[in-house]
C-alpha cells in the first residue's frame, strides 16, 4: 500500500509499546484501500500527549497536512470534538492531524500548550517520508481556545506552518481596548490561569502581551472565522486582527457571520456546511 505510515507488520512488530503506555485511550490502526486512520498515536509521555492521524487515499506529495486544535478555554476540551472537522478532510482527500494537549493546571500553562504543538510537529516529520508527504508543509486549524494556540504557534513558527485558521479564537489580552472592555472583565480569570501571571490591568505584565497572537503576527496566511453574537470570544477581537493583518498587507480573510455565537458549527448545521466548511477547503487547496 502506498502512502501508509504503519502497516500490519509494523503495528504488530513495532508498537505494541504503544498500545501497553496508553491511558484512558487505545491505540488503533485503521487500514481502508491505500488509506488509513490512527488513533491515540503518542507523542511524548503525557497522557493527553496522543494524536488521531488521518491518510485519505489521494493526495499530493506537496499536500500540506491539517493540524487541527481543540477548544475548551484551554483547560477543557479534547480531540474528539473536532473529529467532524477531521473526517470532512479525510472525505477531501486532506491529510491532517487531531491532537490533545496538556491542559492548563496550576503547573501548565499555554507555553506547554504551545511545546506540544511543537512536539506533534516534529513527531509526524519524523514519519512524514513514510507517508510520502513533506516535512514541515502545516495549515493550523484550531477553535476557540485552539484557534488561539493555531495563531500564536503559527504566527510564532512561520518556516513550518503554511496558513492558519482560526475558528472564534481569541486574539487580544493586553491592548488597551480589551483591559477597558467589559469582556475582560468576565475572561480575566480564565487568561490570567492561561498565561500564568496575575492579571493586574493598572500595571499588566508583559506576558499578557506575548501571549496575544495580535502582537506577534508574522506573514502567515491567516483565516478567521468571528460571530457578532460571540459572548464568549467577543466580535471585536477578530475584527482587531482582521484590522492588524490589513494594515501589515498578510493576505488574510476574515468570515464574519451575522446572527451568530461561539464557534456555529456546533450549533447550525446549516452555517457548517454552507460557510465555515466550504471556506476552510477553499482557504486549504489554494
Amino acid at each position: 500500500m502506498k502512502k501508509l505510515i504503519l502497516n500490519y507488520h509494523f503495528f504488530v512488530l513495532g508498537l505494541i509499546g504503544f498500545v501497553l503506555n496508553s491511558c484512558n485511550s487505545k491505540f488503533r490502526v485503521w487500514v481502508g484501500k491505500d488509506s488509513q486512520k490512527i488513533y491515540n498515536l503518542k507523542y511524548g509521555q503525557h497522557k493527553c500527549q496522543k494524536m488521531d492521524v488521518f491518510l485519505p487515499a489521494e493526495f499530493a506529495k506537496d499536500s500540506p497536512v491539517v493540524l487541527i486544535v481543540h477548544g475548551g478555554a484551554w483547560k477543557y476540551g479534547r480531540k474528539e470534538h473536532m473529529i467532524k472537522i477531521q473526517k470532512m478532510l479525510f472525505e477531501n482527500n486532506i491529510p491532517s492531524i487531531n491532537m490533545n494537549y496538556r491542559l492548563v493546571s496550576k503547573h501548565l500553562t499555554y507555553k506547554e500548550q504551545l511545546e506540544d504543538i511543537n512536539s506533534v510537529v516534529e513527531k509526524f516529520n519524523s514519519l512524514a517520508e513514510k507517508a510520502e508527504l513533506l516535512t514541515n508543509n502545516y495549515i493550523l486549524l484550531g477553535e476557540s481556545a485552539g484557534g488561539h494556540l493555531a495563531l500564536l504557534y503559527g504566527y510564532q513558527n512561520s518556516d513550518k506552518i503554511r496558513k492558519i485558521i482560526s475558528l472564534s479564537g481569541p486574539t487580544d489580552f493586553y491592548s488597551k481596548e480589551y483591559l477597558n472592555s467589559f469582556y475582560s472583565k468576565y475572561t480575566s480569570g480564565t487568561v490570567q490561569k492561561m498565561v500564568g501571571s496575575k492579571f493586574d490591568r493598572k500595571n499588566l505584565s508583559e506576558e499578557f502581551q506575548k501571549a496575544s497572537p495580535i502582537a506577534n503576527i508574522s506573514n502567515v496566511p491567516t483565516l478567521l472565522f468571528q460571530g457578532n453574537q460571540d459572548f464568549l470570544v467577543n466580535q471585536k477581537q477578530g475584527l482587531a486582527l482582521d484590522s492588524a493583518l490589513t494594515v501589515m498587507n498578510i493576505p488574510h480573510k476574515l468570515v464574519f457571520m451575522e446572527n451568530t455565537g461561539h464557534a456555529p458549527r456546533f450549533f447550525s448545521k446549516k452555517k457548517r456546511d454552507s460557510i465555515i466548511y466550504p471556506n476552510i477547503l477553499e482557504w486549504i487547496k489554494n
